[in-house]
């Protein structure tokens, strides 16, 4: 038996019915008597295109991606502050961003999992209220240990950043999603940029209780928005729930003014969905492997790279240029104003990279770019050996910036591209987990062996990032101009 979710165009029906939108009709069937013209949900997706509806939900998803990098990029500002007013050592300093990438860690695939089993929507108003709930009050931790546990709970709701690029991506057609996915990370530089500045105009005053305070705001204004956030379509017919689908198909159509195609939906069964064994099965072994090491390579250079500029920007570069050797090793080292202007200006790489991406990513595919980009991010890093100038190595920390926000935006079109409806959502949920264990280990790296080694600490991130390259080369499937995948 299959259902068929019939559409009738308001110029075919009978006149006595004055409804604005096209007629929906339900019809189970056997499917010798079904009718020969049906379409798909990919067929219907790509007749609506890019349009009204697609725009708004991009501006909707980015704000949350503005107010969730804003929490993961006040980590930068937030540690040299709490190593001077709390007397911190570098590891404890350090133990502050493991925190927050460890909860992110333990929350990827469960937020993945109740995303497949309950909504994208769902999954992404949990992980907001979340966020926004600890984030404020983690502005007022009294001790270094309550710190610890509040930001590690921010990163719990972090962990469901990923649903946003889910529930966008099963919206666009083939044509428009890679575009549609990188443009709406724009929104993730806007979030760095608006930290930074927020931070240069509140640190020196009123400190960084008032910073973390201020962070979480954008996120609770996300969440009275959140009822014009739709649930996937996608996920409703893998769930057997034809008639939303066909509700949210209906409104879509109306908004973008587009007519869907003519004949009837047809839905097969519901299957099962949200199962990591999915991802584990033959046909995804090799690709989820790969992809484990591509985000977690991802995680750890992107996320090293903010802590690595903060902490070199304080020393003055790995050879301690404008700065002496006893400055730089004393343990109190507060961000000036020309330290907070650097980080903004390097907070900029992140729209430059959207420019050289958005070519790139449909001329060469996306395997090619992942491996061109981790390779522009490795020299950028081996370049910095060398003893430069201070505005010298600005240049090669926003080029090397660059290159791995780039990258990162690569993977987040790729990913969605590659996992079928049932296991999507649990398969950027995986990667997201294994993207945190990256993160976990980079802030020993970038603020503990930098300080002691700091040529060692820039080496790790070029080696890492070349590997990270051959594993895209390796992938086995290409996703440029292919449709969205149902089943595996």
């Amino acid at each position: 038996m299959v259902t068929l979710i019939r559409y009738v165009k308001k110029a075919d029906r009978d006149n006595r019915d004055d409804s604005l939108f096209d007629e929906v009709i339900f019809e189970t069937v056997e499917p010798q008597t079904a009718d020969s013209v049906i379409f798909t949900l990919d067929a219907a997706v790509e007749a609506l295109g890019f349009g009204w509806f697609q725009f708004k939900l991009c501006m909707l998803l980015g704000l949350a991606w503005t107010a969730d990098s804003m929490e993961m990029m006040v980590l930068s500002v937030l540690s040299p502050a709490l190593q001077c007013d709390w007397h911190l050592d570098k590891w404890q300093q350090a133990m502050i961003s493991t925190c927050v990438f460890s909860g992110m860690m333990i929350s990827g695939a469960i937020w993945g999992y109740v995303g497949d089993r309950y909504g994208r929507k769902v999954s992404i108003i949990l992980s907001v209220a979340m966020t926004a709930y600890f984030g404020l009050l983690s502005s007022m931790s009294p001790i270094y240990p309550w710190m610890l546990l509040l930001r590690g709970l921010v990163g719990v709701g972090i962990g469901g950043i990923p649903q946003n690029t889910t529930l966008l991506a099963e919206f666009l057609p083939t044509s428009a999603r890679a575009r549609g996915i990188i443009l709406n990370m724009t929104f993730w530089g806007v979030g760095c940029c608006l930290l930074v500045a927020i931070a240069l105009l509140v640190m020196p005053t009123l400190g960084w209780r008032w910073l973390l305070g201020l962070s979480p705001l954008s996120l609770v204004f996300f969440l009275t928005l959140t009822p014009l956030l739709p649930e996937s379509a996608r996920f409703h017919m893998a769930r057997g729930r034809s008639d939303l689908a066909a509700a949210t198909l209906t409104r879509i159509a109306k908004m973008n003014k587009k007519s869907l195609p003519d004949g009837t939906l047809i839905q097969s069964e519901a299957t099962s969905r949200g199962s990591i064994r999915g991802l584990l099965s033959k046909p995804l072994r090799r690709t989820t492997l790969l992809l484990w090491f591509i985000w977690l390579s991802c995680s750890f250079c992107y996320y090293g790279l903010i802590l690595l500029t903060t902490e070199l920007l304080a020393s003055g570069g790995p050879c301690h240029n404008g700065r002496s050797a006893a400055e730089a090793n004393c343990g109190c080292q507060r961000l000036n104003t020309a330290d907070y202007v650097d980080l903004l200006v390097n907070a900029l790489a992140e729209f430059p990279g959207i420019l050289l991406v958005l070519p790139l990513i449909d001329l060469i595919g996306r395997k090619k770019c992942m491996a061109t980009l981790f390779g522009l991010f490795s020299l950028s890093m081996f370049s910095l050996h060398a003893c430069m100038h201070r505005t010298a190595m600005m240049v090669m920390l926003f080029a090397a910036r660059c290159f791995v926000a780039s990258v990162f935006q690569v993977a987040y079109v790729y990913t969605p591209e590659v996992y079928p409806t049932t296991v999507r959502a649990v398969g950027m949920g995986t990667c997201s987990t294994m993207s945190r264990v990256g993160a976990i280990i980079t802030p020993f790296v970038a603020q503990v062996l930098l300080r002691a080694e700091p040529h060692a600490a820039i080496a790790c991130y070029g080696l890492v990032s070349l590997l990270a390259g051959i594993a895209a080369m390796l992938l086995p499937i290409e996703t440029k101009k292919r449709a969205l995948q149902e089943v595996h």
